[in-house]
Protein backbone atom coordinates (compact mmCIF):
# COMPACT_ATOMS: atom_id res chain seq x y z
CA UNK A 1 0.00 0.00 0.00
CA UNK A 2 1.20 3.34 -0.83
CA UNK A 3 1.30 6.10 1.87
CA UNK A 4 0.88 9.86 1.23
CA UNK A 5 2.28 11.99 3.84
CA UNK A 6 0.70 15.13 4.21
CA UNK A 7 -0.34 18.31 6.36
CA UNK A 8 -4.15 18.15 6.26
CA UNK A 9 -6.93 19.20 6.20
CA UNK A 10 -7.18 22.91 6.21
CA UNK A 11 -8.64 26.67 4.62
CA UNK A 12 -11.90 24.72 3.04
CA UNK A 13 -9.50 22.21 0.94
CA UNK A 14 -8.25 18.52 1.37
CA UNK A 15 -5.10 19.84 2.34
CA UNK A 16 -3.42 23.15 2.79
CA UNK A 17 -0.27 22.36 0.35
CA UNK A 18 -1.35 22.55 -3.14
CA UNK A 19 2.04 20.24 -3.56
CA UNK A 20 0.43 17.91 -1.23
CA UNK A 21 -3.15 17.83 -3.17
CA UNK A 22 -1.01 17.59 -6.56
CA UNK A 23 0.63 14.53 -5.33
CA UNK A 24 -2.93 12.88 -4.11
CA UNK A 25 -4.12 13.76 -7.01
CA UNK A 26 -1.73 11.73 -9.29
CA UNK A 27 -2.04 8.80 -7.15
CA UNK A 28 -5.88 9.29 -7.83
CA UNK A 29 -4.92 9.55 -11.58
CA UNK A 30 -2.67 6.63 -11.30
CA UNK A 31 -5.82 4.34 -9.46
CA UNK A 32 -2.83 2.72 -7.15
CA UNK A 33 -4.25 2.20 -4.26
CA UNK A 34 -3.35 4.40 -1.82
CA UNK A 35 -3.86 6.14 2.20
CA UNK A 36 -2.95 9.38 3.34
CA UNK A 37 -1.61 10.00 6.80
CA UNK A 38 -0.47 13.30 9.04
CA UNK A 39 3.31 13.98 8.01
CA UNK A 40 5.83 15.11 10.84
CA UNK A 41 8.19 17.52 9.10
CA UNK A 42 11.14 16.42 11.55
CA UNK A 43 10.45 12.93 9.98
CA UNK A 44 10.39 13.96 6.42
CA UNK A 45 13.26 12.79 4.31
CA UNK A 46 14.08 16.79 2.84
CA UNK A 47 12.02 18.30 6.07
CA UNK A 48 8.81 19.05 3.42
CA UNK A 49 5.50 17.56 2.58
CA UNK A 50 4.74 15.56 0.70
CA UNK A 51 6.63 12.66 0.72
CA UNK A 52 5.96 9.34 -0.20
CA UNK A 53 6.34 5.59 1.13
CA UNK A 54 6.04 3.18 -0.97
CA UNK A 55 6.91 -0.09 0.71
CA UNK A 56 9.79 1.61 2.68
CA UNK A 57 10.87 3.74 0.21
CA UNK A 58 10.42 7.04 1.08
CA UNK A 59 10.38 9.38 -2.12
CA UNK A 60 10.07 13.21 -1.29
CA UNK A 61 8.91 16.15 -3.47
CA UNK A 62 5.51 15.86 -6.01
CA UNK A 63 7.67 15.91 -8.85
CA UNK A 64 9.55 13.46 -7.97
CA UNK A 65 6.69 11.06 -6.70
CA UNK A 66 4.76 11.77 -9.84
CA UNK A 67 8.61 10.27 -11.61
CA UNK A 68 8.65 7.34 -9.24
CA UNK A 69 4.81 6.42 -9.91
CA UNK A 70 5.81 6.32 -13.77
CA UNK A 71 9.05 4.45 -13.36
CA UNK A 72 7.72 2.03 -11.02
CA UNK A 73 4.64 1.69 -11.95
CA UNK A 74 4.78 1.72 -15.44
CA UNK A 75 1.71 5.03 -15.95
CA UNK A 76 2.50 7.81 -18.15
CA UNK A 77 0.68 10.50 -17.22
CA UNK A 78 1.03 12.09 -20.38
CA UNK A 79 0.07 9.44 -22.67
CA UNK A 80 -1.09 10.30 -25.84
CA UNK A 81 0.31 13.76 -25.59
CA UNK A 82 2.52 14.82 -28.38
CA UNK A 83 5.77 16.13 -27.73
CA UNK A 84 5.39 19.85 -28.26
CA UNK A 85 1.76 19.18 -26.16
CA UNK A 86 4.14 17.45 -22.88
CA UNK A 87 6.74 20.37 -23.42
CA UNK A 88 3.54 23.06 -23.13
CA UNK A 89 2.20 21.12 -19.79
CA UNK A 90 5.40 21.17 -18.47
CA UNK A 91 5.54 25.08 -18.37
CA UNK A 92 2.19 25.42 -17.38
CA UNK A 93 3.46 23.23 -13.95
CA UNK A 94 6.38 25.42 -13.67
CA UNK A 95 4.19 28.72 -13.93
CA UNK A 96 2.08 27.36 -11.05
CA UNK A 97 5.04 25.73 -8.78
CA UNK A 98 7.44 28.58 -8.98
CA UNK A 99 5.37 31.93 -10.09
CA UNK A 100 2.27 31.51 -8.61
CA UNK A 101 2.69 29.69 -5.60
CA UNK A 102 5.20 32.15 -4.01
CA UNK A 103 2.79 34.71 -4.46
CA UNK A 104 -0.43 33.13 -3.17
CA UNK A 105 1.99 32.80 -0.16
CA UNK A 106 2.77 36.14 -0.20
CA UNK A 107 -1.04 36.65 0.20
CA UNK A 108 -1.55 33.69 2.96
CA UNK A 109 1.27 34.95 4.95
CA UNK A 110 2.52 38.90 4.88
CA UNK A 111 -1.49 40.39 4.69
CA UNK A 112 -2.43 40.57 8.23
CA UNK A 113 -6.17 39.82 7.64
CA UNK A 114 -5.27 37.05 5.56
CA UNK A 115 -2.76 35.97 7.64
CA UNK A 116 -5.54 36.35 11.22
CA UNK A 117 -8.03 34.38 9.51
CA UNK A 118 -5.60 31.26 8.04
CA UNK A 119 -1.79 30.45 8.81
CA UNK A 120 -2.20 32.49 12.12
CA UNK A 121 -4.38 29.71 13.68
CA UNK A 122 -1.48 26.78 12.59
CA UNK A 123 -0.25 28.77 15.84
CA UNK A 124 -2.90 28.22 18.51
CA UNK A 125 -0.80 25.14 19.80
CA UNK A 126 2.26 27.79 20.65
CA UNK A 127 2.41 28.33 24.43
CA UNK A 128 0.60 32.03 24.54
CA UNK A 129 3.77 33.93 25.81
CA UNK A 130 6.00 32.34 22.96
CA UNK A 131 3.14 32.77 20.36
CA UNK A 132 3.72 35.94 19.26
CA UNK A 133 7.20 36.04 18.85
CA UNK A 134 7.34 32.46 16.66
CA UNK A 135 4.78 33.96 14.69
CA UNK A 136 7.05 36.93 13.95
CA UNK A 137 10.06 34.52 13.18
CA UNK A 138 8.27 31.80 10.91
CA UNK A 139 6.91 35.43 8.85
CA UNK A 140 10.23 36.66 8.34
CA UNK A 141 11.27 32.88 7.13
CA UNK A 142 8.12 33.21 4.89
CA UNK A 143 9.60 37.15 3.85
CA UNK A 144 13.14 36.16 3.02
CA UNK A 145 11.86 33.03 1.25
CA UNK A 146 10.28 35.57 -1.01
CA UNK A 147 13.25 37.96 -1.33
CA UNK A 148 15.31 34.79 -2.51
CA UNK A 149 13.27 33.86 -4.47
CA UNK A 150 12.64 37.41 -6.43
CA UNK A 151 8.95 37.98 -6.40
CA UNK A 152 9.46 39.36 -2.71
CA UNK A 153 12.05 42.04 -4.90
CA UNK A 154 8.61 43.83 -6.34
CA UNK A 155 6.08 46.05 -5.10
CA UNK A 156 2.21 44.63 -4.23
CA UNK A 157 1.24 45.98 -6.88
CA UNK A 158 3.81 44.54 -9.56
CA UNK A 159 3.63 40.91 -7.76
CA UNK A 160 -0.04 41.43 -7.51
CA UNK A 161 0.21 42.35 -11.93
CA UNK A 162 2.30 39.24 -12.40
CA UNK A 163 -0.17 36.56 -10.81
CA UNK A 164 -3.00 37.69 -12.49
CA UNK A 165 -1.66 37.93 -15.69
CA UNK A 166 -0.36 34.10 -14.90
CA UNK A 167 -4.12 33.07 -14.32
CA UNK A 168 -5.15 34.68 -17.71
CA UNK A 169 -2.44 32.86 -19.30
CA UNK A 170 -3.82 29.73 -17.65
CA UNK A 171 -7.38 30.09 -18.36
CA UNK A 172 -6.20 31.09 -22.16
CA UNK A 173 -4.66 27.46 -22.87
CA UNK A 174 -7.30 25.54 -20.96
CA UNK A 175 -9.68 27.54 -23.58
CA UNK A 176 -12.80 24.95 -23.84
CA UNK A 177 -10.89 22.36 -23.37
CA UNK A 178 -12.59 19.81 -20.04
CA UNK A 179 -9.01 18.98 -19.24
CA UNK A 180 -5.73 21.05 -19.56
CA UNK A 181 -4.38 19.49 -23.21
CA UNK A 182 -7.95 17.83 -24.04
CA UNK A 183 -10.37 14.93 -23.66
CA UNK A 184 -8.38 12.91 -20.80
CA UNK A 185 -6.46 14.49 -17.86
CA UNK A 186 -2.78 14.38 -18.06
CA UNK A 187 -0.37 15.04 -15.34
CA UNK A 188 -0.35 19.07 -15.26
CA UNK A 189 -4.00 18.40 -14.50
CA UNK A 190 -2.96 17.14 -10.67
CA UNK A 191 -1.11 20.34 -10.80
CA UNK A 192 -3.27 22.43 -12.19
CA UNK A 193 -6.31 21.59 -10.29
CA UNK A 194 -4.53 22.06 -6.72
CA UNK A 195 -3.00 25.23 -7.13
CA UNK A 196 -6.17 26.54 -8.69
CA UNK A 197 -8.28 25.20 -5.94
CA UNK A 198 -5.99 26.26 -3.62
CA UNK A 199 -5.99 30.08 -4.93
CA UNK A 200 -9.27 30.19 -4.59
CA UNK A 201 -10.10 29.45 -1.14
CA UNK A 202 -12.84 31.05 0.22
CA UNK A 203 -10.43 31.52 3.71
CA UNK A 204 -8.81 34.38 1.38
CA UNK A 205 -9.92 37.59 0.05
CA UNK A 206 -7.19 38.53 -2.58
CA UNK A 207 -7.39 39.95 -6.00
CA UNK A 208 -5.53 36.94 -7.76
CA UNK A 209 -8.86 34.61 -6.38
CA UNK A 210 -11.30 37.52 -7.85
CA UNK A 211 -8.73 36.95 -11.24
CA UNK A 212 -9.28 32.88 -11.29
CA UNK A 213 -13.51 33.25 -10.10
CA UNK A 214 -13.65 36.01 -13.21
CA UNK A 215 -12.68 33.11 -15.93
CA UNK A 216 -15.76 31.31 -16.68
CA UNK A 217 -13.70 28.07 -18.04
CA UNK A 218 -11.67 27.81 -15.06
CA UNK A 219 -14.14 27.59 -12.80
CA UNK A 220 -15.94 24.55 -14.71
CA UNK A 221 -12.65 22.67 -14.96
CA UNK A 222 -12.52 23.19 -10.56
CA UNK A 223 -16.39 21.94 -10.50
CA UNK A 224 -15.67 18.84 -13.16
CA UNK A 225 -12.38 17.98 -11.13
CA UNK A 226 -14.12 18.10 -7.80
CA UNK A 227 -16.60 16.08 -9.17
CA UNK A 228 -14.69 13.69 -10.60
CA UNK A 229 -11.87 13.18 -8.20
CA UNK A 230 -13.17 14.79 -4.68
CA UNK A 231 -16.58 14.27 -4.95
CA UNK A 232 -17.16 14.08 -1.37
CA UNK A 233 -16.47 17.46 -0.65
CA UNK A 234 -18.25 19.20 -3.30
CA UNK A 235 -20.35 21.80 -2.02
CA UNK A 236 -20.52 25.84 -0.49
CA UNK A 237 -16.93 27.94 -1.69
CA UNK A 238 -14.57 25.58 -3.00
CA UNK A 239 -14.66 22.95 -1.08
CA UNK A 240 -18.12 22.85 1.24
CA UNK A 241 -17.79 23.41 4.76
CA UNK A 242 -14.09 23.87 6.71
CA UNK A 243 -13.35 19.95 7.35
CA UNK A 244 -10.43 18.69 9.60
CA UNK A 245 -8.10 20.14 11.70
CA UNK A 246 -5.71 23.02 10.98
CA UNK A 247 -2.30 21.77 10.31
CA UNK A 248 0.34 21.78 13.31
CA UNK A 249 2.47 25.00 13.49
CA UNK A 250 5.29 23.03 12.45
CA UNK A 251 4.02 22.60 9.00
CA UNK A 252 2.72 26.36 8.26
CA UNK A 253 5.86 27.40 5.83
CA UNK A 254 5.28 24.72 3.31
CA UNK A 255 1.52 25.38 3.11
Amino acid sequence: MLTLFTFGPAFGLPDASPFVIKAEMLLKLSGLPYQTRRGNLRRAPKGKLPYLDDMGRLVADSTLIRWHIEKTYHIDFDEGLTPAERGAAWAVEKLLEDNLYWAVARVRWLEGDNFERGPALFFNMVPAPLRGVVKALVKRKVRQMLWSQGLGRHSVEDMTAMAVQGVKAIADMLGDKPYLMGDRPCGADATLFAFAVSLQSPVFETPIRAAAESHANLQRYLARMRAEFYPDFVGEGVFGPEFGAAPRAEAAVDA
